[in-house]
């Protein structure tokens, strides 16, 4: 199989779209404590920002960053992938129920996806029949195409809107890929056969389950015994195998280079160590941090030798919680790189390729111990007066609510429509009962949450490891590839 060429020759691109194009965007934190219930459930919305506490949490459009560290990249890039072609096809007219993720994934829909990750981009337009000048996808394919990473079929089409096969999905990656496999065996996946791939796939399927790259697919069951690959399988699939080429490429070439680390593909790693902590238990959308350079690096043309400054910033939190048992995560940007030695400071690339932390730290257990009575308090302070605050707005709504029912009962009798007046009489006493057993379920989600939140402070005291993929640790090493 060819190596990869022209598929990631671009790959210093985190995504196609840059990150000035959401500049606008909102940004969202989650302040979700553990509620049973989502009852306390609150939404501020300004010019600035989204807070949500409790119920759904929301994600920003942010394609850049380092979201927890045991997956640092695919699901995020995955969900943006899927919710870009969701988004081009509702644009084009299609309805907001036809896109499903766990469907198998078309041709068309494949070709946005290899176009995204490799950021190619055609100046003309591809040649097939069946592809109209306004066909949602046509930018896509004609990049795909082009770029050598789809075909068409020798009568002229392309047949955009046909599902993919699992077997050609496998044939198209192992081109993007070198690994050593068994060429002709059958392939066989986590001690069971591969269903649905013709002999003349043997190759390719067996090269990219040599690759691991499948590790990052959901749904495995299905990886092995249903003929198509869906949306969100794909999506994963191809990050994971941009993620892994950059970060293993990126090395690579830093070896090669020297103490410059630039590589010949054009990519840019950068070595650090945290001088702070960021967590998704107490940072938030905004916090600055630094970090130093454990190796020189070139940025712009420009050396900047190990112990450069490094500034950055977080750009989304998700607050751990019970829902789905979430860790929770942080997304961090790099903005700015700075030499101390003649204060020349340059702006770091706006789109991350692949990040790993390479050397794990925990925070020593005196200083565990010394923030825990402030940390504690101030959770359980938080999760308590949201609790009450919630508690007020029921009670209100609930009081607003019964005036209106009572107010309509008098008003409904008195113009001799009894009938409609007990019909208000009796919207009394279910507003009443509503309100009542909301406040209940306050009271009991109210109360899981403060224990919960002391007894994850305990935790965090006691084995902090335990939350380590949650955040990021002062003198923790990360490798950053631009």
């Amino acid at each position: 199989m060819n190596t990869v060429k022209k598929f990631l020759a671009t790959t210093v691109v985190f995504a196609a779209m840059s990150t000035a194009a959401f500049a606008d965007e909102p940004k969202v934190e989650a302040y979700a404590h553990p509620t049973l219930f989502g009852t306390q459930s609150q939404t501020l919305v300004d010019g600035d920002a989204t807070y949500q506490t409790g119920g759904q949490i929301l994600k920003s459009k942010h394609r850049l960053g380092v979201k927890n560290k045991n997956d640092v990249y695919v699901s995020s890039w995955s969900r943006d992938v899927l919710k870009l072609i969701r988004e081009s096809q509702e644009k084009a007219g299609y309805s907001k129920d036809m896109f499903n993720p766990r469907m198998p994934i078309l041709r068309s829909e494949l070709a946005v996806v290899l176009a995204e990750a490799s950021g190619v981009k055609s100046s003309k337009d591809a040649n097939y029949s069946d592809i109209s000048s306004s066909y949602w996808a046509k930018d896509w394919i004609s990049s795909a195409t082009d770029a050598g990473l789809m075909i068409g079929y020798p009568s002229g089409v392309f047949k955009p809107d046909q599902p993919i096969t699992k077997a050609e999905v496998f044939a198209t990656i192992a081109k993007q890929i070198n690994y050593s496999h068994s060429s002709d065996a059958t392939p066989v996946y986590k001690g069971k056969t591969m269903q649905y791939i013709p002999t003349w796939a043997y190759d390719a399927t067996n090269e990219v389950i040599a690759s691991g790259l499948l590790a990052h697919v959901p749904n495995q069951d299905k990886v092995i015994n249903s003929q198509y690959l869906s949306k969100e399988q794909v999506a994963n699939l191809v990050g994971a195998m941009k993620k892994n080429y950059s970060y293993s490429q990126s090395l690579a070439n830093a070896s090669q280079a020297g103490a410059k680390c630039v590589s010949k593909a054009g990519l840019t790693t950068l070595k650090i160590k945290l001088l702070d902590r960021l967590s998704a238990k107490a940072s938030n959308i905004g916090d600055a941090f630094t970090a130093k350079t454990t190796e020189d690096v070139t940025v712009g043309g420009v050396n900047f030798p190990a112990g450069s400054i490094v500034r950055g910033e977080v750009i989304e939190v998700e607050r751990p919680g019970l829902k789905n048992c979430k860790n929770g995560y942080i997304k961090v940007k790099f903005n700015k790189i700075k030499n101390l030695e003649d204060n020349c400071e340059v702006e770091l690339p706006s789109s991350i390729a692949s990040a790993g932390v390479d050397d794990v730290k925990n925070p020593n257990i005196i200083a565990r111990l010394l923030g825990f009575p402030f940390t504690g308090a101030g959770r359980v302070v938080g999760v308590a007066g949201r609790t009450a605050a919630a508690a007020v707005n029921v009670t209100a709504n609930g009081l607003e609510e019964i005036g209106d029912e009572i107010g309509n009962a008098f008003v409904e009798t008195l113009t001799l429509h009894p009938g409609r007046g007990m019909a208000s009489a009796g919207n009394v006493l279910v507003t009443t009962g509503k309100g009542i057993f909301d406040f209940s379920k306050l009271i009991v989600s109210g109360t899981f949450g403060v224990l919960y939140e002391l007894g994850d402070e305990i935790v965090y005291v006691l084995v902090p490891s335990l939350s380590n993929s949650s955040s990021l640790n002062p003198n923790e090493e990360l490798t950053i590839v631009f």
